[in-house]
């Protein structure tokens, strides 16, 4: 295979290699319904930020029982073309990251599980305290972006170069602002229809065979260019420092 450009890829976790929203279903799960559905009403009219919704999420889970944890996560799946996409990735010398407004706690656990755990991600951390309360940190806040309390925007500036065309795959509301930054745009669900709405380009997907066959063209050109919109809001953000 040909590995002609420097591609930095960075794709979402809940929804986007795990076929359902793991960080939703939890709190559904293990905690409060009905608050769960008023503290994420006000996060999606903006009367929260996410770090704070994480904290109200996490404080309706009371005696947390790792070991139902654990059978609540072996019904859960990733996408079967993923793993095939990682291979992909580590054939042709792409950097891949996960980025996730996610938790370790779990992410880990299904990475360990499907034998992925050479992947570098970058998500909010979940600790159980000795009373079996979870207790939520995020050490990749941004204080001025109320969107993600993970920043997944930095972390794509932070990890890639001038030089890097970068592609962002995602599919809710956490990868709208991400994706806003990268060369290349994989979308879904919320995320395509945000794209569409605000006239960004992006290339469709259903599962990562769909992606490997788009980023494997990309490669064979002889000249690509970088999206001119993320260039300038890559611009921005340094300028602003």
């Amino acid at each position: 295979m040909l590995n002609n450009n420097s591609f930095k890829i960075f794709v979402d976790f809940d929804g986007t290699i795990s076929t359902i929203d793991i960080g939703e279903a939890m709190f559904q799960y293990f905690g409060d319904k009905e608050k769960n559905i008023k503290f994420v009403n006000d996060w999606i009219e903006e009367n929260v930020n996410s770090s704070r919704l994480w904290k109200l999420l996490c404080s309706t889970v009371t005696n947390f029982n790792e070991n139902k944890f654990e059978e609540f996560l072996s019904k859960i799946s990733i996408d079967p073309t993923f793993s095939s996409f990682v291979q992909f990735c580590k054939l042709n010398g792409f950097e891949l990251c996960v980025l996730s407004d996610g938790f370790d706690y779990y992410i880990h656990k299904i990475l360990q599980r499907e034998k992925l755990t050479d992947i570098e991600v970058y998500s909010n951390k979940l600790i159980i305290d000795k009373n079996k309360n979870i207790i939520p940190e995020f050490p990749y806040t941004d204080e001025e972006c109320s969107r993600c309390a993970n920043c997944k925007r930095n972390h794509i500036l932070n990890l890639s170069s001038e030089e890097d065309f970068t592609i962002y795959i995602g599919e809710g509301f956490s990868d709208t602002c991400p994706a806003q930054h990268c060369d290349f745009i994989f979308a879904k669900d919320s995320l395509l229809k945000y794209c569409e709405i605000n006239r960004i380009t992006y290339f469709p997907y259903s599962d990562f065979n769909d992606i490997i066959k788009k980023i494997d063209e990309l490669n064979n050109k002889k000249r690509l260019h970088k999206r001119h919109q993320a260039e300038l809001k890559r611009r921005e953000v340094f300028i602003q420092g």
